[in-house]
């Protein structure tokens, strides 16, 4: 039972329609059509239909009975589809397809809604993060720049743990030294690379002439066993150098940096933690009323947060500093008793105490020719 008005409507207009279709046509005798008798009632309903009723074309019809689902909704222009096909007339795949695409529609009416707004929703979220993180990073940014021109130009304090500030500045001129005791070891080894290369060709001239000259074969054949026992013997002090500088290069530039980071660290915290400790100062001073109390209890919070970050930091770097210092007192013990006496067995021509030396520090030569390129690397 359907008490839809524009249902009722349709079917009301139907009604008169087929009434009037049916209705007996007489014909004369010339085979004209006589004209129709004056049907008043007829009139009348034509006339409300009109009046009242919905244009047809934009209307739908409600199956089924009162408080159906609104999935019963069934345009009229698939009505109007159905009866054309019952006829034999091939409606168009475009009127098709928007009849099949209304219908889903009216079908499930809140499905893009709900799908648009779960990504409205989700993009808010990440841009209101994304601006509370920026706002964060402007206070405290803000705070730590006037913190440092405050300490700069004298007007602030800051916080100062001496025994610690000492041993990070004898840290940094240890550092400093070590550099240059490795930019000139690597400049030892590049020099004396070049003096054993000479060897080693100058060792191959002598033996090359030691068999095209009879009367000098002696002198240039003993000249070339000389230079090449000093060249076997410069590659073995090259691998006890280059040994040193790699000890050393790790100890400069992989843990003494390493300690510098966490140093780094541990200044920026000291000060973001004297920046929020002077502006809880600064509140303290004002008025004590309501918005007063909330702003000092949020300062509060922030500069128990820094402080803490502060003493976790000065802990690592206190622990890291006895660590290094631990470290490079055993690496560099070994490494400089390795230099000592490879340069002294070397230029002492002690062949047997240079071969000792490389052994009792575990040190590898490379062969001859593995630092040459290979053909297919040269191609």
């Amino acid at each position: 039972m359907c008490y839809c008005l524009s249902c009722r409507d349709f079917i009301m207009a139907d009604s008169i329609m087929s009434k009037a279709a049916t209705m007996e046509i007489p014909i004369n005798s010339n085979g004209d059509t006589g004209t129709l008798p004056e049907d008043d009632s007829l009139e009348q309903d034509l006339q409300q239909v009109m009046v009242s009723g919905p244009n047809l074309n934009e209307t739908s019809i409600v199956s089924g009975g009162y408080g159906g689902p609104a999935g019963g909704i069934i345009p009229t222009s698939s009505i109007k589809d159905i009866r054309m096909k019952s006829r034999g007339v091939n409606l168009p795949k475009s009127q098709s397809a928007a009849s099949r695409l209304a219908h889903h529609t009216e079908q499930h009416p809140g499905s893009s809604n709900h799908n648009t707004n779960s990504t409205e929703e989700v993009s808010r979220g990440v841009a209101v993060e994304k601006l509370d993180s920026v706002k964060k990073w402007g206070i405290n940014t803000y705070k730590c720049t006037k913190q440092m021109f405050s300490e700069k130009f004298g007007r602030g304090s800051r916080t100062v743990d001496l025994e610690l500030e000492a041993q990070i500045d004898v840290l940094r001129d240890t550092k400093s030294k070590y550099e240059n005791i490795l930019r000139l070891a690597t400049a030892l080894t590049d020099h004396f690379q070049r003096i054993v290369q000479t060897q080693q060709a100058l060792g191959d001239a002598f033996t090359d002439l030691s068999q095209k000259s009879p009367e000098l074969q002696d002198e240039f054949g003993y000249n070339a066993e000389t230079q090449k026992l000093l060249c076997k013997n410069g590659e073995a002090l090259l691998g006890a150098i280059n040994f040193f500088v790699s000890s050393v290069n790790t100890l400069v530039n992989k843990t003494m940096e390493d300690t510098l980071m966490t140093i780094k660290q541990y200044e920026n915290a000291r000060l973001e933690f004297d920046a929020y400790r002077s502006d809880l100062e600064e509140l303290s001073l004002g008025p004590r009323d309501a918005a007063g109390v909330v702003r000092i209890e949020m300062a509060q919070h922030e500069y128990q947060i820094h402080r803490d970050k502060y003493e976790r930091l000065r802990s690592d770097v206190t622990i890291k500093l006895k660590f290094l210092e631990e470290n490079k007192v055993k690496v560099m013990h070994k490494q400089l008793l390795l230099f000592h006496n490879a340069i002294s067995a070397y230029f002492a021509g002690n062949q047997q105490q240079l071969e000792q030396t490389l052994i009792q520090f575990n040190v590898k030569l490379k062969p001859p020719g593995s630092d040459k390129p290979s053909w297919l690397e040269e191609q």
